[in-house]
């Protein structure tokens, strides 16, 4: 006699004693049996995708964190893993993800002190020009009358408006201070948010680093389950753009900074360094360091009068960033991924409009696996 294993749910039923099932009856019950597998298949997809969706709704806030721990780990993690590889004691593998870690967040912090620290310094100054124009006005700057041409009308315009302390002050009394309070307050609680995502970004990175063997044996064990071989070429395509990316957007801009802060101390910028700085943050997006170079050239007019050394700054600055962005950057990242310029530009730019600053590194990304889908799917198969 057979017995139904009662911890068995999905055994087959037995058929009552002394009775034989027919074929067709068998047919039925296997069929019922594999429509109750498939429904149950489906019930559990779609619960494990509502769990996913409430937890990305959950977290969403701190989605592009997550994003960016993950890029810095990427970026970061061949070096890594080869001073894993030299300092292999217990103690190395424990310090090497914080050291790593803190060697991350100096890299941005340090500039954005600096960056702080000279603003606080020009910010004293400037409030002592405007408390100096309060009570005897703006002089005509002599710069003025050393331009090429306009000096009579800006001269004038300038005597008009700004050169009597008392039209000075009544354009600064009309100034909205309620108004300046609100954005103040507004601008404060900016910088503590986007402070509260950094610090969770660098924890993302610290946890990766410290759990990535294992984060990595994960993941590829889901791809494949999920998605097969063809997943696994996915993903390291994706790997290979944000190397190339991170190679071509950041370690260039610095570069192109370290070039033009080199050649505004040369020229006699005010705060060569601090420009350098600013112009290699503007440099990791294309065709932005132009403003920055322009701010530069102005500054030196407005400073010295000097007109051909401004020209020289621009000049110099269109030069090295013609180079950078069409020659170095595209070899760079596309070279990597082997990915078209026309591919990359749009990547870069259509990633920085539609995901602002963390569009640099995943729009050539999304270009890059959408470039290793075409190629598949146009390969000619006979």
């Amino acid at each position: 006699m057979t017995m139904k294993d009662p911890h068995n749910a999905d055994q087959e039923p037995a058929p009552a004693p002394g009775m034989e099932a027919d074929p067709a009856s068998t047919i039925r019950i296997f069929r019922s049996f594999s429509e109750t597998q498939r429904t149950q298949r489906v019930a559990r997809a779609l619960l494990a995708l509502f769990f996913v969706l409430l937890a990305l709704y959950t977290v969403r806030g701190f989605l592009p964190s997550l994003i960016w721990g993950c890029i810095f780990a990427i970026a970061s993690w061949p070096l890594y893993a080869r001073a894993r590889r030299r300092w292999h004691s217990r103690a190395h593998q424990t310090m090497l993800p914080v050291l790593f870690t803190l060697a991350m967040a100096l890299i941005f912090l340090g500039p954005l002190a600096l960056f702080g620290l000279e603003a606080g310094r020009e910010a004293e100054g400037v409030l002592r020009l405007l408390n100096d124009a309060r009570h005897s006005g703006i002089p005509v700057p002599p710069w003025i009358s050393r331009l090429p041409y306009g000096q009579q009308a800006i001269e004038a315009w300038w005597s008009e408006h700004l050169k009597n302390p008392a039209d000075v002050s009544a354009l600064l009394g009309s100034m909205n201070i309620g108004q300046g309070v609100k954005v103040t307050q507004q601008l404060g609680s900016q910088v503590l948010h986007r402070v509260l995502l950094f610090v969770f970004a660098i924890l993302t990175l610290f946890f990766l680093l410290k759990d990535g063997d294992a984060v990595i044996r994960q993941s590829l064990n889901v791809s494949r389950r999920a998605f097969g071989k063809r997943g696994e070429r996915i993903a390291l395509q994706m790997i290979a753009s944000v190397h190339g990316s991170v190679s071509g957007l950041v370690l260039v801009g610095i570069g192109e900074g370290m070039l033009m802060g080199l050649a505004y101390l040369v020229a006699g910028a005010p705060h060569p360094f601090l420009f350098g700085v600013i112009t290699a943050v503007a440099a990791m997006i294309p065709f932005c360091a132009l403003i920055a170079i322009g701010a530069v050239a102005l500054l030196l007019l407005v400073n010295t009068g000097a007109v051909l050394t401004a020209l020289a700054i621009v000049l110099f600055g269109i030069a090295v960033i013609f180079l950078a962005d069409h020659l170095v950057r595209p070899a760079l990242i596309g070279g990597s991924t082997q990915l078209p310029f026309l591919w990359v530009l749009m990547g870069i730019l259509g990633g920085a409009e539609s995901w602002s600053l963390l569009g640099l590194f995943v729009g050539p990304a999304i270009m890059a696996v959408l470039h290793m889908l075409w190629l598949n799917w146009s390969r000619a198969r006979y």
